[in-house]
């Protein structure tokens, strides 16, 4: 399997899963794969811009991909504490 795919299932199953959580009222877990599925498309989109050549919108997309990175251990310690 290509990469592509790989992350076309886990982008999809993030999705599932969080509107999943969200219908049955766990708020909290809903938000904790909702940080995780934003990694996951900012991280494909900086990749995307960065094999086309648009450095300075990869950069923009990379560092949104690290803040919902270091928001993701934020809502886990809310969650876990």
């Amino acid at each position: 399997m290509s990469l592509k795919v790989l992350q076309g299932i886990g982008i999809a199953t993030l999705s599932v899963l969080a509107v999943v959580f969200l219908i049955l009222g766990y708020m909290d877990i809903a938000v904790l794969f909702m940080t995780v599925l934003f990694v996951m498309t900012n991280t494909f989109r900086y990749r995307q811009m960065k094999a086309q050549g648009m450095d300075r919108e990869a950069k923009w997309m990379l560092a949104m991909a690290v803040i919902f990175g270091i928001l993701f251990f934020v809502v886990l310690g809310t969650i876990l504490f």
